[in-house]
């Protein structure tokens, strides 16, 4: 029966008992309890294709509900409840969750999963014919990835976190590309199974995404800040002025104190929108995006 578990079946009734119907297949056999069942009227001599797990109760059992996470096959499972001594417990369809061992968890305690969350996940059996859900590794996202197209550039995206690096973080969009969020794109570090939106700030040459959790320079950056990059833009991208300019001529030509100018200036150096090179202030359109 081992080599059932986790897996569809299509199964012989060979008997029908108080609360369940009996199965069979190469001399295996199995319950189908009632409570399992969608068709009540089954009769011996009849097949039915259904799931073989182990319940609560710790019996091997059957249902008809066949999901789309088996032994080899992933698919994504909800996040129904988190466990630090034990792991993450995930619905995958049929009665019972799956546990997505604490092993395979990341180390920081905040980085799990929460309730809520989507895990892409296959079920392995271990020696004591225990069911539990393994995570997708890079290649199964691969396999399942498409290629985004340049037209994707600086659009909002939604994406499931699947990989986390101390640079960065992988994730699967709701359109299967594959996005990376540099460390120095992230406002913080997302946690696995996190649903998040994001900017596409690279379309690669592989068809893969670079990806911001920043907002967009106009969502983020001041009034103040705002101005001068306007400014910029309507003489050509450069301009004499500086954080070390005159505060009488910052004043007359924006408006704006010396000490508001410096913090605005600074926010652009910052964001990498501006350089400043010998008294003179320079707009930087596009920035290098960070590889994956």
């Amino acid at each position: 029966m081992i080599n059932m578990i986790g897996t569809a079946q299509t199964m012989t009734v060979i008997a029908k008992e108080e609360e369940a119907f009996v199965l069979e297949k190469r001399g295996e056999q199995v319950k189908l309890p009632f409570t399992n069942a969608a068709n009540l009227n089954l009769a011996v001599g009849d097949t039915e294709t259904v799931f073989i797990y182990r319940d609560y109760d710790h019996e091997i059992v059957a249902t008809t509900i066949i999901p789309k996470i088996q032994v080899g096959r992933y698919a994504w499972g909800t996040v129904t409840d988190v466990r630090k001594d034990l792991g993450v417990f995930v619905d995958i369809g049929i009665p019972k969750d799956v546990v997505v061992s604490m092993d395979d968890m990341p180390a920081l305690n905040h980085l799990w999963p929460k309730k809520g969350d989507r895990l892409m996940i296959a079920l392995r059996v271990d020696e004591k014919d225990r069911i539990w859900g393994v995570l997708g590794e890079e290649h199964e996202f691969k396999a399942i990835a498409t290629k985004a197209t340049q037209d994707m550039f600086n659009k909002n995206v939604t994406g499931t976190v699947y990989r986390l690096l101390k640079v960065g973080t992988f994730v699967i969009t709701e359109d299967f590309h594959i996005g990376f969020i540099h460390e120095s794109e992230r406002t913080s570090e997302p946690r696995v199974g996190e649903k998040l939106e994001a900017r596409v700030i690279a379309v690669k040459p592989d068809g893969t995404l670079n990806l911001s959790l920043r907002g967009r320079v106009h969502e983020v950056l001041s009034d103040d800040a705002e101005m001068i990059l306007t400014y910029l833009r309507s003489v050509g991208g450069k301009m004499p002025f500086g954080d070390k300019s005159d505060p009488d001529a910052i004043r007359a030509k924006f408006g704006v104190s010396k000490a508001q100018f410096k913090r605005a200036l600074g926010t652009l150096m910052k964001e990498r929108r501006i350089k400043q090179e010998e008294g003179f202030t320079y707009l930087i359109e596009k920035e290098e995006t960070p590889e994956a």
